[in-house]
């Protein structure tokens, strides 16, 4: 049976919840905007916009002393966002396609690390599980030792991969069949869509993948006690 959660430190996840939105979120996502209406070019907004994660990383060794997976997978988003933003021409229909192939990258990423020893998603899942101390880390890692655990994360990180593939292939293909100025309005409402149920199935299928696993379990040590009654 996989042991509960050691207590959370309310202020402590707090805390690590206000630097993690602030500095990974909305801080690289107001700088980088505030920068495009100021003329500077989409390469340099981003490049500029991707110094916050630097921060937060430099924050969570200074503070946990140790690299935080989390922000170094938001360095990767901003090293791809960059690297493909220089790439090919500049119009309003290649900026949409370019928007697409983030995203797309970003679902491939997903998947390749399938292939790594942990899928991404478990860290993910770890950063919204725990509140960054040492002891809920500790628990979190400990449960891959099983089984069910190890398969939730995988079909999540399967589920989150493929599902960012498709979405960056059919909004490719709309901005192909779309007028831009219709694109325009429906690629942002798309990716935040896409998202929001993404974020949800992920919620239940966590939720149900645990009560599955507690099912078991209890199921298993019943069996086990009517045989030593027996």
């Amino acid at each position: 049976m996989q042991p509960g959660p050691p207590a959370r430190s309310g202020g402590t996840a707090a805390l690590g919840w206000i630097l993690t939105i602030g500095l990974d979120v909305a801080a690289p996502i107001i700088t980088y905007n505030q920068l495009r209406d100021h003329g500077w070019s989409e390469f340099s907004a981003m490049l500029v916009s991707g110094a916050w994660p630097v921060l937060d990383t430099a924050i969570s060794v200074a503070w946990r002393r140790k690299v935080d997976e989390f922000a170094i997978i938001t360095l990767v988003f901003v090293a791809i966002t960059a690297t493909v933003s220089l790439i090919g021409a500049h119009s309003a229909r290649a900026l949409l396609i370019k928007d697409s192939g983030v995203t797309g990258l970003f679902g491939a990423l997903c998947l390749a690390t399938l292939l790594a020893p942990r899928p991404l998603m478990f860290y993910f899942s770890r950063k919204f599980a725990t509140d960054g101390t040492p002891e809920s880390t500790a628990w979190w890692n400990g449960l891959w030792q099983y089984e069910g655990f190890r398969r939730t994360m995988t079909v999540m990180t399967t589920v989150w991969g493929v599902t960012y593939l498709a979405e960056a292939g059919l909004r490719i293909a709309l901005a192909y069949a779309l007028p831009t100025d219709t694109m325009v309005i429906i690629s942002p409402i798309m990716i935040y869509a896409v998202l929001g149920m993404l974020g949800a199935w992920t919620a239940f299928y966590g939720k149900r993948s645990k009560a599955e696993g507690e099912r078991r379990a209890a199921a298993a040590a019943e069996a086990q006690t009517q045989a030593q009654a027996a």
